[in-house]
């Protein structure tokens, strides 16, 4: 049975949990555990969202939702084919992958505007992936047969971590680390296109950033006639969107016109370089081929639709890939999805989301297509077209089945070039712009650094380097926050309203405002021999030692000695602790007794929402170190206790019961050493009225101002006063 403790004499006195005033374990978890059988329910329930809003679906919906599917699916095809070729995958498995991710997502999704498919930095480390294993195993797997290998196993990793509701692991991950990575990722990307963008042959694309423009740059003698088709095609792109945003801005009524027709470039751009790629390659095939790279035969609809067959061996080959293809898939979709529900003011369910991308990646392989995730693109582009549910999905997902079942032999004469052209204006939206990063800067410079570290890691090295650096630098600021907190010393300041009469109230700001506080402003301190101490993070066993260190330096550096060290022999003193040289002796203890004589602390707990047993060690300790400073008991007030069970683990410690005479020396010992004793708990009679509060831990307090009343009252009772001492010791 757990008790809180009591030191009488050599021996411990524990009292049974069931008489602490706080909170019981038992009491607890009862309040807070719900049925059961509803529990199960609930969570069954949950897994589909849909059940919570088909049934209300409505001709309203219905018509935002085909505007919305048909708009993503006209965008979607051409830039499947394109990832797919980033991917090196044929192009078909672009489409495969559109397929199941738009028609899967609607079942399971939380969010309106995500559009789950092909995308480019997944695109791209498949590609890697792929690149590894075959350079180790010669050529053992085909690239499709790796590729929706990865799609099963990453997929069934997200499933997994979503049904468990582990997705608060995601946020570990902060916003300028997503967008270094993302940042860098697109650079790659882009970087990545440019030899296929113009034709020249004999270059790394997947080697890092640098490389590929320096090898494009030296190409430049090879390009072929394919720069005519990709170069053109870029152009366009942003021709036509940069004509439509202006004159959206001039013709406003005709905004929405103009939104379509900026929508679909995509599809105008590509249709019009195959006309082009048709009418001037259909008479010049030689026996090396056509004068510019074409796709060629696109297969029609569905190939060996089935269960797929894992191979161990493959899955062995690329393990050590795969957790950064996991993250990828999970941290990609979930900032898009909450991006999008910040700006359209609904909220996401991240474990939820992480179902959503597992289902549709698992049941994706059966399809034989790749890792799927999140587009920000065509998610931006769902959500401006006015999406309403995400049954939108089952609207795109019918304009690939048409594709991939009546146009595939219109696919036959689509330039390679004017693909990597689409790529390359998609990712360009990925890149963070310079009042976005500028923002960072202002905000938090340390989270600027791990941005441009994402980014230049990515750029010189690859993405999978710039993922993990990100992550471990947030994780290490992380860490750096919690381990060195900010606390305060604070001092009082009395605040008067003269337009009420005169009315004055106390305030505490910190002894050293930093520059937050107008310097004009003058803080005392609170009162002769009592400290303010208000913590900023929940005190835990990373930090604990250090917020030791920090009060009792304070206190060993501001408030009197109870011992005149001076006085005692040189081989009677601490080797720790050698105290003033004899000549200065009378000089130290003359300023040693300036100083005020410590009575009380008061630590302010509003900012603290957990404490655990080392942190209620080194509280102790702390206690300890002081009281052997001053040698003498000094109270310790708590104040803005607002969680139970810290109450619970400072009275455990034998905190706010009593002096300090009844606190133990170890909470916690590694080997027991105490005689306990278990007895009841009577009330004890207690000199402060807190009627907000229990009477039985009169060291606890609603509020600052409360605890300073109190000790401010226990000083005054004190038998003697400071220049009692001062007259004692000859000084006055």
């Amino acid at each position: 049975m757990a008790s809180f403790v009591k030191r009488v004499g050599k021996k411990v006195i524990a009292y049974p949990e069931d008489s602490v005033p706080v909170v019981s374990t038992s009491t607890y978890f009862k309040s807070r555990v719900e049925d059961p059988k509803q529990s199960v329910i609930n969570y069954f329930s949950n897994l589909f969202p849909i059940l919570g809003w088909i049934t209300r679906y409505n001709a309203g919906w219905l018509t935002g939702d085909l505007i919305a599917g048909l708009t993503v699916g006209i965008v979607v095809v051409p830039q499947g084919m394109s990832y797919a070729q980033l991917a090196t995958l044929p192009p078909q498995y672009g489409l495969y992958t559109s397929f199941v991710g738009l028609l899967t997502y609607c079942f399971f999704a939380t969010s309106k505007d995500v559009s789950i498919g092909p995308v480019a930095v997944m695109s791209l480390t498949t590609a890697q992936i792929i690149a590894e294993v075959d350079s180790k195993f010669h050529g053992k797997w085909q690239a499709p047969e790796i590729a929706t290998t990865l799609a099963f196993c990453s997929g069934f990793i997200v499933l997994a971590i979503g049904l468990l509701r582990l997705g608060w692991l995601v946020e570990l991950i902060p916003a300028p680390a997503v967008s270094g990575f993302m940042t860098g990722s697109a650079i790659n990307i882009a970087t990545s296109q440019l030899p296929g963008l113009m034709g020249i042959s004999g270059v790394n694309s997947r080697a890092a950033v640098y490389k590929v423009i320096i090898n494009t740059l030296k190409g430049l003698p090879r390009t072929k006639l394919d720069a005519a088709w990709g170069l053109t095609g870029l152009v366009a792109l942003y021709s036509i969107r940069m004509t439509c945003t202006q004159l959206q801005r001039r013709y406003p009524r005709s905004s929405r016109i103009l939104f379509f027709i900026m929508v679909a470039r995509n599809a105008v751009v590509i249709l019009v370089l195959t006309i082009a790629a048709y009418l001037y390659c259909r008479h010049r095939k030689t026996a090396s081929g056509y004068p510019i790279k074409i796709l060629q035969k696109v297969p029609r609809g569905f190939q060996n639709v089935g269960p797929v067959a894992i191979d161990s061996e493959l899955v062995k080959a690329f393990a050590s890939q795969l957790p950064i293809a996991t993250i990828i898939l999970l941290l990609e979709h979930v900032a898009i999805a909450k991006s999008f529900g910040r700006v359209n003011n609904y909220k996401i369910n991240p474990n939820q989301e992480l179902i959503a991308i597992g289902v549709a990646n698992t049941i994706g392989s059966v399809f034989h297509a790749y890792p799927a995730t999140g587009s920000f693109s065509r998610s931006a582009l769902q959500s401006k077209s006015g999406v309403r549910t995400p049954a939108s999905g089952i609207a795109a997902a019918v304009v690939v089945i048409v594709a991939l079942y009546g146009l595939t032999p219109a696919f036959f004469w689509i330039p390679t070039a004017g693909l990597s052209a689409v790529i390359i204006h998609a990712v360009a939206d990925l890149v963070a712009s310079p009042a976005q990063v500028y923002t960072y800067w202002r905000v938090s410079p340390l989270e600027f650094f791990i941005w441009l570290a994402a980014v230049i890691v990515t750029v010189f090295s690859t993405i999978e380097y710039g993922i993990y650096t990100s992550i471990s630098a947030s994780l290490a600021l992380l860490l750096l926050r919690v381990a060195h907190p900010r606390g305060y010393f604070l001092g009082k300041l009395t605040l008067t309203n003269p337009q009420n009469g005169g009315e004055s109230r106390e305030v505490f700001l910190p002894l050293r405002p930093d520059g937050v506080i107008n310097p004009a402003v003058k803080v005392e301190p609170p009162a002769p021999g009592i400290l303010i101490y208000r913590f900023e993070e929940s005190y835990l066993y990373p930090n604990c030692s250090l917020i030791n260190s920090t009060i009792v330096d304070y206190v060993q550096g501001n408030m009197r000695r109870g011992i005149d060290v001076g006085a005692i022999k040189v081989q009677d003193r601490p080797w720790n602790d050698p105290g003033p040289t004899a000549g200065g002796a009378q000089a130290a203890q003359v300023a040693n007794l300036a100083k005020p004589k410590l009575r009380a602390i008061i630590f302010d707990f509003s900012a603290v929402s957990h404490l655990d047993t080392t942190a209620a060690q080194a509280l102790i300790d702390t206690r300890n170190q002081v009281e052997r400073w001053v040698d003498a008991p000094v109270e310790f007030h708590f104040a803005s206790i607002l969680s139970p069970w810290i109450q619970r683990a400072l009275i455990a410690s034998g905190f706010g019961i009593g002096s300090s005479s009844e606190i133990p020396s170890e909470i916690a010992p590694v080997v027991g050493t105490y005689d306990v004793t278990y007895l009841s708990r009577g009330r004890e009679s207690v000199s402060e009225s807190t009627p907000l509060l229990t009477e039985e831990t009169p060291f606890f307090h609603f509020d600052v101002v409360a605890a300073l009343r109190a000790a401010r009252s226990n000083q005054e009772q004190q038998p003697s006063s400071d220049e009692t001492e001062l007259m004692k010791q000859g000084e006055v």
